[in-house]
Formats: structure tokens, sequence, C-alpha cells
């Protein structure tokens, strides 16, 4: 095909086969997400239509490209797909510790503080937020992170946000680590205008030190980034009054982002039936965690040997093709349509790595490494989902091996992750004179 027929291809697909409502900007040097509102479900969509009713077949290895940003980025993918083959992901190499002293002093690439941040998890980078402005390291409370938890419901379908879903885990390990009470001020049995009372006393009267955390469905604030498209989407964020009464200011670390908007667009957004949440906290109380609680965490957190969210995926591919509890093979893509917003959370990997890297002083070269791996990690993942979307839409048995070999393919690679992310664990325990597990019958604390 042609630059001008694949570009005709896409707004016909847009159009005619997603009814997608965000046309009127369609142009060559649209953005794909700013100005079309596409998220990465929906332009693996868009390549999947290509492939399925044009016969325009990319390589695998393209599907998982980041430079694309306009229509014309994807079109000319298309076009030009012979020569856009990239790098496969290299064979994990045996970790080799290089001290950097000198990098350290430096405080240069991962050692500095223009270390690019982690913003994967909205409570986790709420409460964050208020350690780095204690000019503390709040990276190790990422341990928790890779393998957050998410939930399959009885029809077989993955989310990230459920009712069975709380952060009590993360509430209670932030108390532990950095000290201050992370208080639940929602109250489940309470109405909703009983709880926008009580958030509206606490905002009134609280102290400068304290930050109020509060659910909204970002759907419902256009004003604010949604770059997965969810509907809805429930997103942790904090708030301030401002000299305007009738503004807030709106603090939102987990996508980098603070400004005001008009109150009754954030009290819209919070008064939505798919959301209920919030808690406050005083940061006047956090202090530095110790290594032994810093250890514990690790260890509560860590499965070296079980991918969390690769199981749960097979499973759900296997209800699906086996027609357990009714499900239907058709069924399978919007079944993992929230596989993208849980799988960047592997990126919490390179905060793990990167907390004991600082604290060893190791080399910034081997960190790349790891940091690259861990993106291709992530990038197979959205092959992953491509394979299952079209697993789904065809109703062809025969790609289900392909989907199964690349969940083996994400298990292998994700082990090897852990397995050095373990090594760099152990040697940090040993420069600590710590136990490589609990025994605090034996150890004194470490500070």
């Amino acid at each position: 095909m042609t630059y001008n027929q694949v570009l005709g291809a896409i707004e016909k697909i847009l159009r005619e086969k997603l009814n997608h409502q965000h046309m009127d900007a369609f142009a060559p040097q649209a953005r794909l997400n700013e100005d079309l509102y596409l998220d990465s479900v929906l332009i693996l969509e868009i390549m999947l239509a290509l492939e399925l009713d044009y016969g325009v077949e990319l390589p695998e290895e393209v599907i998982s490209r980041q430079d694309l940003d306009t229509v014309d980025d994807l079109a000319r993918l298309f076009v030009e797909a012979s020569d856009s083959a990239r790098e496969l992901a290299r064979p994990a190499k045996e970790l080799v510790f290089t001290r950097a002293e000198k990098e350290a002093a430096e405080r240069v690439g991962v050692h500095g503080e223009d270390y690019v941040d982690i913003k994967v998890h909205c409570f986790v980078s709420s409460v964050c937020h208020a350690v780095k402005q204690k000019q503390l390291d709040h990276r190790p409370f990422f341990f928790g992170v890779w393998d957050a938890g998410f939930a399959v419901d009885r029809r077989w379908r993955l989310a990230y946000h459920a009712a069975e879903i709380n952060h009590d885990f993360f509430r209670d390990w932030f108390e532990r680590l950095y000290g201050p009470k992370v208080r639940q001020w929602y109250r489940p049995e309470a109405t909703k205008e009983e709880n926008l009372a009580t958030m509206l006393e606490l905002l009134e009267r609280k102290k400068e030190s304290e930050y109020l955390m509060v659910m909204l469905d970002l759907f419902h604030l256009p004003e604010r980034e949604n770059k997965f498209n969810q509907n809805p989407f429930p997103h942790y964020l904090m708030l301030e009054n401002t000299d305007d009464p009738a503004v807030w200011m709106i603090l939102d670390p987990d996508f980098r982002w603070e400004g005001k908007i008009e109150k009754q667009k954030v009290i819209n957004a919070i008064m939505q039936p798919t959301v209920a949440g919030g808690f406050i906290f005083d940061a006047a109380d956090i202090r530095t965690p110790s290594a032994v609680d810093l250890r514990d965490y690790f260890l509560a957190c860590f499965h070296e040997d079980d991918n969390l969210l690769t199981r749960a995926t097979r499973e759900i591919v296997r209800a699906h093709v086996e027609g357990r509890d009714g499900v239907k093979l058709g069924e399978l893509s919007s079944a993992l349509r929230e596989l993208p917003v849980i799988s960047i959370r592997k990126y919490g990997l390179e905060h793990g790595f990167a907390f004991f890297w600082r604290s060893l002083q190791l080399s910034n070269t081997e960190f790349d490494i790891i940091c690259d791996d861990i993106e291709a990690l992530i990038q197979e993942f959205k092959t992953l989902h491509y394979a299952i979307m079209k697993l789904s839409q065809t109703g062809n048995d025969a790609f289900a091996a392909r989907v199964f070999e690349k969940l083996g393919e994400l298990d292998a690679m994700e082990r090897d992750l852990k397995r050095r992310l373990a090594q760099t664990y152990r040697m940090w325990c040993d420069t600590r004179g710590l136990l490589h597990a609990p025994r605090h019958d034996l150890e004194e604390a470490v500070a």
C-alpha cells in the first residue's frame, strides 16, 4: 500500500470500524494521544485491522515501537515496515557489579537527581511525593509496585481497580517505613454526600504539612490527561484550597501535573458512582526508614519465582479458549483491555534496581543495560496484547499457540530480571550486615 492508501485506511478504520468519536482533528500531523485520544490499545486495534482487513502485516518486533507520536508516524510504520525492524531484545547477561564511587560522588546518571522518575501507581506516587519533598529516597517504596494487586472477576476479566482491591498493604508499610499514618477519611458505609462533606471539612482545617488524597474518575475531568482512554478511570490525586473559593489546586504526582481546576468540576469527578476513596496523612512525621524495615518490605513484596501478571493472563486466555464459565473467545480482547495499565507497573523494577545501585555506588553502564531489559519486557507485553487481540478477533485457535509462547517468553524475561534484582538485594544486605531473610531474634536494628 502507498502512504496515501494507508492514511486513508487508518481514517476509515477509525470512523467506520471503531466508530471513533474524536475525528475532527484527524490529519497526518495529528497527535495520536493528545489530539485523537488514541491509547495504546486503540493503536493496536488499528494495526490489527490493517493486517486482517487490508493484508498489511507488521513484523512482531515493530509492533512495540515507542516513537509513534502522530498519524504520519503510524502510516509510515506500515509503508516502511520492511526497513523499520528494531534491534531485538538482547539475551540477558550476568550482572557485573562494578563499583563507581566517582560517578556516585559526581551524582551522574542513576546517582543524580535528574534520573527519570517512575510514575506507575497513583496511590504510591502520591505518598512518595511527600517523601521526596523531605529529600528522602522514595524509590524503595516501589518494591511493592511491579507485582501490585489486580483483580480477575468471575467472567475472567482483568481489572486494575475493583471493590476487593484496597491499599492497606501500602498504608501499613508506609507507616512502618516512613512514619506517617495514612488515615482513611472516606467511609464506604456513608453516602457520597456525607463523604464529600467530610472531605470539605478536612480540606478547610488541614495543616500545611498534611496531604489530602481523594479518588475521582479522571474520565470526568477532561482538563487532565487520560492517556489510557479509560472510562471509568479511577485515580488518586491531592487537593489544596486556593485564594479563590471556586477553584482548587490539584496535585497529581502520578501524571506529574499540578494546576488549578474549578472546584465544581473536581467535585463532579469525585461524586461519580465509579469511584470511592480518600486518605489524609501528615508529612511532618516522615522519617528515614531503617535498613531492617527496608529488607523486610522487599521480602514482603518480592516474588522471585512467580510472575503474577503473566500467570493471571495465561489463565484468562485458557478460560476463553476452553469456554470456561460460558465465556467466549471473542470476549478475550475486552477481558484483557486493562493489561497495558497493569503491565507498565513493571517500570517499578527500575526503582528497585536504582535504590540498590545508588546505595552500593555501582556503575551506570550496568544500570543502563538493566533499564533496557526492563523496557524490552514492557514492550513485549504490547506484542503479547496484539497476539491476544488477533486470537480474539479471528476466533482462530491456531493463534493461541503464539499467545502461550509469548507468555512463556515474558515469564523468562521477568524471571531473569528478578534473579538479577535478588543478586543485587543480597549484595546490599551483605554490606549492611543483614541476613538475607528475617531473623529478628539474631539481629539488632540497623539504621
